[in-house]
């Protein structure tokens, strides 16, 4: 069953204990209370909350964190709250508390904002003094230390309060507009508003398209960890080749690094190797990774405030591309080269995939790989057998952020100072596919780096990472 709170009821999570173990647990508790300091990012989540509370005068907003998701039986998930939560909050990975809701209720002069949220556990003869050790999913025996009201409102730099007082705070008569789908209390208590729902929606995404410099530092941090995850993936190949299940070892040792340098994966790891190269979101990782074949790897590492990279390469396993393998890698990258060369602020952002589409175009073309399509000899599309998708995405909280803008604010949009964005040209050459010659069957390419659109031109965030291939292959001996 379902407690008011949204959590789950005594039936799954609750262990009942003896009278006379619960009486013990009762007494001889010390004071832990801490001051902490605001996060680093509390003074720009603030601002954020600002220009939310100036878009919507008048209006509730109701903006909740998310709660666990089941992965099997009695276990969850690691939660990650919703990215909107943690846009307006400045939240840190392991101090989200799932449940969390943040309520900006309308004043004559804006908003008074308030997180609803889970205390610490009591440890006292309450009515709620057994749950730090009864209750499984949330008592902080089972799953640690919560910050208490105080702490949080004094990290967040926004007002609490306990999340079982959020029923009456949502039930009087205020014009309310909600993120839907991230909390079944607050969709029972807020009746919907589609169109209502949808702009708030789509306003919170678009206010996450131009980044300020603390989410440029965090998003510098991602992509340096992530590097560096792919120098720890080169060192493991030739052991990996010694495996049936290759591909896991690559995934693994990227993973391991994600854990340890910040809160874990931006999206599931994508380790590909040969014909698997082909399938763009390849997550099985369960095949080998042999010795002159490539390895795609598309991976990204998440900082503990949740900012993500997003980069790919792909590497000869054994340090050295074969004649067509460079072939088909050095096109992909004059692609990149030439979508790199596209953005600037003021220029579309469709300019940066045209661009590279063209090189595309022009180097099958040169191959003579032009599949039969009647009625489209000059369009991009005939292309698309063998690239299939984008060429790249705006990146931010999400890896593939922003995801709910209108049109005319992202991809129809212009490039700003502040965007940070994907260029991720690809071929990909499936196995069985007749249109081709025997030698290109099976390969995949991708190439994919983050920029940051700055006054004058992009920066290259994952710049230390080589692109070229002769710059792949000096790289990959070093460390070999």
């Amino acid at each position: 069953m379902e407690r008011s709170d949204g959590s789950r009821g005594m039936q799954s999570h609750d262990r009942q204990v003896p009278a006379a173990v619960a009486e013990a647990f009762r007494h001889g508790w010390a004071d832990t209370t801490r001051q902490l300091p605001p996060v680093s990012g509390a003074a720009c989540a603030a601002k954020r909350r600002a220009a939310l509370s100036e878009r919507f005068p008048g209006e509730r907003i109701v903006v909740p964190s998310g709660g666990f998701k089941v992965r099997s039986n009695d276990f969850d998930y690691l939660f990650r709250p919703h990215s909107a939560f943690v846009h307006l909050t400045a939240e840190q990975g392991t101090q989200a508390v799932p449940d969390s809701v943040l309520v900006f209720e309308p004043t004559g002069s804006g908003h008074e904002v308030t997180l609803f949220t889970r205390p610490r556990s009591p440890r006292d003869a309450g009515p709620d003094g057994a749950h730090f050790y009864s209750d499984r999913r949330h008592g902080e025996f089972w799953v640690g230390r919560r910050r208490t009201l105080t702490e949080t409102a004094d990290a967040l730099g926004v007002q609490t309060a306990a999340r079982d007082r959020l029923e009456g705070a949502l039930t009087t008569g205020v014009p309310t507009r909600s993120v839907r789908g991230q909390d079944t209390l607050v969709d029972a208590l807020v009746a919907p508003s589609e169109p209502a729902d949808a702009e708030l929606l789509a306003f919170l995404s678009e206010l996450r398209l131009v980044k300020d410099e603390w989410e440029v530092d965090q998003l510098r941090a991602a992509v340096d960890h992530t590097v560096a995850a792919f120098g720890d993936v080169v060192g493991e190949l030739p052991y990996a080749t010694r495996l049936e299940r290759g591909e896991r070892w690559i995934e693994g040792t990227f993973n391991r690094r994600a854990r340890l340098a910040g809160n874990g994966l931006g999206f599931e790891t994508i380790a590909a190797a040969g014909a698997h190269a082909c399938v763009l979101h390849w997550m099985r990782n369960d095949g080998p990774v042999r010795d002159g074949d490539l390895l795609l790897l598309d991976a990204g590492i998440e900082a503990d405030s949740f900012y993500t990279s997003d980069i790919t390469r792909t590497l000869p396993v054994n340090g050295r591309f074969s004649d067509v393998q460079r072939r088909v890698y050095d096109l992909v990258h004059a692609a990149q080269a030439a979508g790199i060369a596209a953005l600037r602020p003021g220029a579309r952002y469709s300019d940066f995939h045209e661009a590279a589409t063209r090189v595309i175009a022009e180097g099958l073309d040169s191959w003579g790989l032009r599949p039969a399509a009647p009625g489209m000899e000059h369009s991009a599309d005939l292309y698309r057998r063998y690239t299939v998708c984008g060429t790249g995405h705006m990146l931010g909280l999400d890896c593939h952020d922003c995801a709910a803008a209108r049109n005319e604010q992202y991809t129809d949009g212009i490039l700003k100072p502040g965007h940070v964005l994907t260029v991720e040209p690809g071929l990909y050459f499936q196995p069985d596919d007749l249109t081709i010659p025997q030698e290109l069957r099976g390969i995949g390419v991708r190439i994919e780096d983050d920029f940051v659109i700055t006054a004058d031109g992009a920066e290259c965030l994952s710049a230390g990472l080589p692109r070229g291939a002769d710059e792949v292959e000096a790289w990959m001996e070093a460390l070999l």
